[in-house]
């Protein structure tokens, strides 16, 4: 399933899959204003791996989630700013 777009051309969240709904669901129960997460941290919380969490991060990005998420640094794990 390829990502939706709505008029604007920004994807809806209601495209994402539900393992991306898990990530974003972790993430705004985590952040109140702005926090950095660590993949391997999400993954380990989530049940997932450092690499399913970093490649489902940028559907994340792309949709419409009142989240601001940045790729922040590749330390021991991908590092990601969000900020609500």
């Amino acid at each position: 399933m390829g990502i939706q777009t709505n008029h604007t051309g920004i994807s809806t969240e209601k495209n994402l899959t539900e393992k991306q709904y898990r990530i974003l669901a972790y993430l705004r129960n985590h952040t109140t204003d702005q926090a950095y997460f660590k993949s391997r941290c999400i993954a380990n919380d989530l049940g997932l791996t450092p690499k399913e969490v970093g490649t489902n991060i940028p559907a994340i990005q792309q949709a419409d989630t009142k989240l601001e998420i940045e790729k922040w640094g590749y330390s021991s794990s991908t590092t990601w700013m969000v900020t609500a």
